[in-house]
């Protein structure tokens, strides 16, 4: 049986669909598993051993590009699926299987997408409250009752990649290292201040931890300021790593204290030790998934909101979060 697999474009949502990969090999142990998915994430999807064989979404996120769809969906008809499972509930992203002719077209209604889906199913979010389990029930039969029990994402990372990004950024690693993942692309509102990252960094350093900054580019402002506050004793890897490096970078670490992220993700699949930072967003819909991960929220009335910047300019569901709350974590 060959399923493909219409990924999202979110690095969270990718770590999360890997519940699915798993759970599609349980069903169907001799099953392959093709992902169709944005350049940046190739690295990540081949860490997930679920995963036989990846294509490159020529087009960016928000993207409408029909002919181009046409023509990559006409190619993989060759590839001779017998499923296909669409992730993302654009009307956009169910062209491509539906070009290619791929037989059984799975994926929630979402932007009413009859006919480009065949295995059309009803999302019900009072039964399915978590993007993962929203995930994995797609790999179901619609027949089959709604499974909300789900197997966690587990990322790979051999001696080797790790030696090499060791030997890349020339590091030492006889201290503990604490990564603070300081950044979110969808806002602001998600982002715990930096002077408190910067509080809390200095506390480790002088406890005899080492501290790496991991972000994009996009974060290099915020690491950068971060970094400053601590005279510049931490290692800052904002925008000097591709994904993959970061995700070498996070399995080295002991414990990350992060923001509600597509890092925060990834470190939970690497099996690290994480707390978790939650603001706008809801710990309950997009959770670290690990069993022993840890959450701080402080589940003000005004939150979730689920914006980009704070609709009433204080963003106290974050900055209400002090330092000294984070380190009494480290020790449980």
């Amino acid at each position: 049986m060959k399923i493909l697999i219409i990924a999202p474009a979110w690095v969270g949502d990718m770590v999360m669909a890997q519940s699915l990969f798993i759970a599609l090999k349980n069903t169907h142990t001799k099953c392959q598993i093709d992902v169709l998915a944005p350049v940046w994430s190739q690295g990540l999807l081949a860490r997930m051993p679920e995963v036989s064989q990846t294509f490159v979404m020529p087009l960016t996120h928000g993207q409408f590009g029909l002919k181009a769809r046409f023509e990559l969906g006409k190619t993989l008809r060759d590839e001779k699926y017998d499923q296909s499972i669409v992730l993302p509930n654009s009307w956009k992203s169910a062209l491509i299987p539906f070009f290619a002719k791929i037989p059984k077209r799975t994926g929630f209604l979402g932007e009413c997408r009859f006919g480009l889906l065949n295995d059309i199913r009803m999302l019900d979010k009072k039964q399915l409250k978590m993007t993962v389990q929203r995930f994995v029930a797609l790999g179901y039969k619609s027949e089959s009752p709604l499974s909300v029990s789900y197997d966690l994402p587990a990322l790979h990372v051999n001696e080797n990649q790790q030696k090499a990004v060791i030997k890349k950024f020339n590091l030492a690693l006889e201290k503990p290292v604490l990564v603070l993942c300081a950044g979110a692309e969808y806002g602001s509102s998600k982002r715990w201040p930096e002077n408190h990252f910067a509080q809390l960094a200095k506390q480790k350093l002088e406890k005899g931890w080492q501290v790496w900054l991991i972000g994009s580019e996009k974060d290099q402002k915020i690491t950068q300021t971060i970094n400053e506050l601590c005279s510049n004793e931490c290692h800052d890897f904002a925008g000097k790593t591709n994904l993959t490096q970061a995700v070498d970078l996070l399995s080295l670490a002991h414990t990350v204290v992060t923001n509600d992220s597509g890092l925060m993700h990834i470190a939970a699949a690497l099996d690290r030790k994480v707390i978790a930072l939650y603001g706008s967003s809801d710990p309950h819909f997009t959770p670290p998934l690990h069993v022993k991960a840890q959450i701080i929220s402080l589940n003000l009335a005004c939150s979730p909101c689920f914006k980009r910047e704070c609709p009433l300019g204080h963003r106290q569901c974050l900055t209400d979060i002090l330092p000294h709350q984070v380190i009494a974590l480290f020790e449980r």
